[in-house]
């Protein structure tokens, strides 16, 4: 598979209430759509675009992050038959959907994080950090 376009359609970023006691963050993918796309200048090569959702929430409802897309990519005619089969029961072949999915995950954690900072949320994935060790002068993260 070899991803030839992604595409932010709609990017909403909300914050609800103050931040009181216990904030539960909860992150999700959601494949929405799978089809077979045909695009003029790639008329030799089988292409599928891939709807998705990623959305991050901050329970109990105080804040929410949900970025909705599309990404097209070429791949092999045979698997293209294989994803299109098993999208009717709502799976994909890992080999599609593992990289597809990391994708998704650095674009929009990306685009998160920038989100989180300019509302003053709390980020949602651990940033590295750094600490002296104890006896001598070196930091490690």
């Amino acid at each position: 598979m070899q991803v030839i376009g992604f595409n932010f359609d709609k990017i909403t970023a909300e914050r609800k209430k103050p931040f009181q006691g216990k904030i539960e963050l909860k992150s999700n993918i959601d494949l929405k759509d799978i089809s077979q796309e045909k695009i003029d200048i790639m008329k030799e090569k089988d292409v599928l675009k891939f709807l998705f959702d990623f959305t991050v929430n901050y329970e109990p409802g105080m804040a929410s992050l949900n970025f909705t897309g599309i990404i097209l990519a070429i791949v092999e005619k045979d698997q293209v038959k294989e994803v299109l089969k098993k999208w009717k029961t709502k799976k994909i072949p890992d080999e599609i959907r593992l990289p597809l999915f990391n994708l998704i995950l650095t674009k929009c954690n990306l685009k998160a994080l920038q989100l989180e900072e300019e509302l003053g949320l709390p980020t949602h994935v651990p940033l590295p950090r750094l600490q002296a060790q104890q006896n001598n002068q070196n930091y490690v993260a």
